[in-house]
């Protein structure tokens, strides 16, 4: 006698495998009936791949006493899921999901888990967990697993969005700062998404006075930051600046902000003041200065020694000139003056922006002859000289294209004027990039040309070749012969058989003209008859020959 379990069992005469003696169950499968009534069996760390239908069989000591018991058991394994959205909002009730592919059979006590720590007081018979008015601190990797088993489902990260919070300021290098040098703000936050947009304020003034995560405050006062995301804001607390007075001390610019042309030289002209008793030991331009590094001297710098001037003195003009500017000149420059004080330096803020520009032609594409046209010389900012503009078409001057308005007019446009325009400012090298200027027009000028000449014999042909001045090239031709309505043929060229006068017509999108007709000339020979010939030929031979030839020489 015989009894074990067996899955999906064999074709019909194959024997039913024992999975006592499968190596993939033996390990795992622990029979726990008898030989009796009971066939129980306990199968452990089930995988997924053990989902089969199972069955119990056994055999007797008699003839034909096997039995298979059908339908057998249907074993399902699954795992577990967490079910979640991907974020939540602070203040939300979000609701995760303990998934399984099927209804568990034992009755389930789910365990969750965040980070890998369990949530006690979170067993639950339900397999969901709800979490009212979720807070920042909710967020992490959530998992779920059944009470008594070790199988813990692959975690899930919760996201939990929220506005900025425990915003502050800090600085550096500290609150106290030289007059005319710079402290650095920097603001911080926690929220997520992470800040990106901060607006700094200095109190008692209503308007910002700066942008970003840092700013450098330039004079005393009581500064804060607002830290924004797209779920709201909050203001830190207000740092103290302090500084010395300013009252003796400064630089004026005459521009705050100049757009130079490429090539140009560049005047910045600005003043100076300082205490009396100050000595200057030095003074310089810089740009860019970078909190916590020594400002550099744009005299000393290979960029700029060999173009810029210092056209000032030691005791009030601070005017500079740059030459040949380029767009990477493009910066914001500061006057910078050190006395014989420790200490005692200035820096003056904001600046000269100095933008270096190029010229641009704006056109359009095509033109029709007889539209009007404007052309534009566009710079990217507005250049602070009061300029002249010239035109150039095909690097040739518009000799009385001289003008202080930056635009072209070209009224009821030529085909003449089509060509690379151009523009430059005058008393400047500077010559922008040139434009073509596409002028469209229909056909004209059309005129037939005859290969190889207009007299042919009778049965030869002569070609007739139809030519236009056409912007775009004409691509439809039509041939007609006079005293005909209808076309006698198509194409740029025609074979023409017989006598007559002939004309082409040229088209494209624009229009169509005519040419004027030619004249081609068939000339027709008169034949003998070669009855008469042959007769000839009956008599003698010799006259024949002699006839023959005079036939084909008349």
């Amino acid at each position: 006698m015989k009894v074990f379990w067996t899955k999906n069992p064999k074709k019909v005469g194959e024997e039913h495998p024992d999975l006592s003696e499968d190596p993939e169950y033996s390990q795992r499968l622990q029979y726990l009936g008898d030989k009796q009534q009971n066939c129980t069996i306990r199968l452990n760390h089930v995988t997924q791949k053990d989902s089969h239908m199972y069955y119990f069989r056994f055999t007797t000591n008699k003839p034909g006493g096997i039995w298979t018991g059908k339908p057998g058991v249907s074993l399902t394994v699954t795992d577990l899921q967490v079910e979640s959205p991907e974020r939540v909002t602070e203040g939300d009730s979000v609701r995760l999901t303990c998934k399984s592919s099927c209804t568990l059979t034992d009755r389930a006590t789910f365990i969750w888990y965040r980070n890998s720590q369990p949530l006690t007081e979170r067993r639950d018979r339900n397999n969901e967990l709800l979490l009212q008015s979720v807070r920042r601190e909710d967020a992490g990797r959530y998992s779920c697993a059944l009470h008594g088993h070790t199988y813990i489902s692959p975690a899930v990260y919760l996201n939990v969005m929220h506005p900025s919070k425990n915003v502050s300021v800090s600085i550096s290098p500290s609150g106290e700062i030289v007059e005319g040098d710079s402290v650095t703000l920097i603001c911080s936050s926690d929220s997520n998404p992470p800040a990106l947009n901060f607006s700094w304020f200095k109190e008692d003034e209503s308007s910002a006075v700066g942008s970003g995560q840092s700013f450098s405050a330039l004079q005393s006062g009581r500064f804060y930051c607002e830290a924004h995301n797209q779920h709201g804001s909050q203001r830190s607390d207000a740092v103290t600046v302090t500084g010395v007075s300013s009252a003796d001390w400064g630089v004026s610019y005459s521009h705050s902000n100049i757009c130079a042309l490429k090539d140009s030289s560049v005047i910045m002209s600005c003043t100076y003041t300082y205490p009396t008793g100050y000595q200057i030991m030095k003074v310089f331009w810089t740009k860019n200065p970078v909190n916590g590094k020594k400002p550099p001297d744009l005299s000393e710098d290979p960029e700029y020694s060999q173009r810029l001037q210092y056209l000032g003195d030691k005791q009030q003009n601070c005017t500079i000139r740059l030459n040949h500017v380029i767009q990477k000149d493009s910066h914001m420059y500061y006057f910078r003056f050190i006395t014989d004080k420790p200490d005692k330096k200035w820096t003056s803020t904001p600046g000269v922006n100095l933008t270096v520009t190029d010229l641009q032609v704006e056109s359009p594409e095509r033109v029709t002859e007889g539209d009007s046209v404007r052309l534009t010389c566009k710079s990217s900012c507005t250049l602070t000289d009061r300029a002249t503009f010239i035109w150039y078409r095909n690097s040739q001057p518009l000799t009385e294209r001289r003008d202080r308005n930056n635009e072209l007019l070209l009224q009821s446009v030529r085909r003449e004027d089509a060509g690379r325009y151009s523009c430059a400012l005058h008393g400047h090298t500077y010559i922008s990039p040139a434009v073509h200027l596409n002028v469209t027009y229909p056909p004209k000028s059309v005129s037939v040309f005859i290969s190889p000449s207009a007299e042919i014999v009778e049965g030869d042909s002569v070609t007739l070749i139809c030519s236009s001045d056409s912007n775009p090239p004409a691509l439809n031709f039509s041939w007609f012969k006079e005293g005909e309505s209808s076309s006698v043929g198509s194409g740029q060229s025609f074979s023409a058989l017989q006598s007559g006068r002939f004309y082409c017509e040229a088209h494209n999108q624009h229009g169509s003209q005519r040419s004027d007709a030619v004249t081609v000339t068939v000339e027709v020979h008169p034949r003998s008859s070669w009855h008469v010939i042959f007769g000839i030929a009956v008599a003698c031979g010799a006259l024949v020959i002699l006839t023959i030839i005079i036939i084909l020489f008349v």
